[in-house]
């Protein structure tokens, strides 16, 4: 198993739900104004009146065969709308209940 770590500004919020459901990803847990500052490009995101916008974060628990899917979803939505910020990391899962 692998968890996919997804932070985007929150105006991408709906084309990323929609590619996750679009992948037939279901699970998820979703943070809301989450703040920070891209490693690469783009503007901080810290919900100030200097630099208004906020991001969410998405995290999944996926077969490591479904994560390929689920980043070049992610690298679709970079590609449509590169300066709005939407980054993914993947971790190994080594147990759940």
């Amino acid at each position: 198993m692998k968890s996919i770590f997804i932070v985007f500004n929150q105006a991408l919020s709906e084309n990323v739900v929609k590619m996750l459901d679009k992948n037939n990803i279901r699970g998820y847990t979703r943070w809301d104004d989450v703040k920070g500052r891209g490693s690469e490009k783009g503007n901080p995101h810290m919900g100030t009146h200097t630099w208004p916008a906020l991001n969410s974060a998405i995290m999944t628990v996926v077969e490591a065969s479904e994560v390929e899917k689920v980043l070049n979803g992610v690298r679709k939505i970079n590609e449509k709308a590169e300066k709005q910020g939407i980054r993914a990391f993947v971790w190994d899962v080594e147990s759940s209940v």
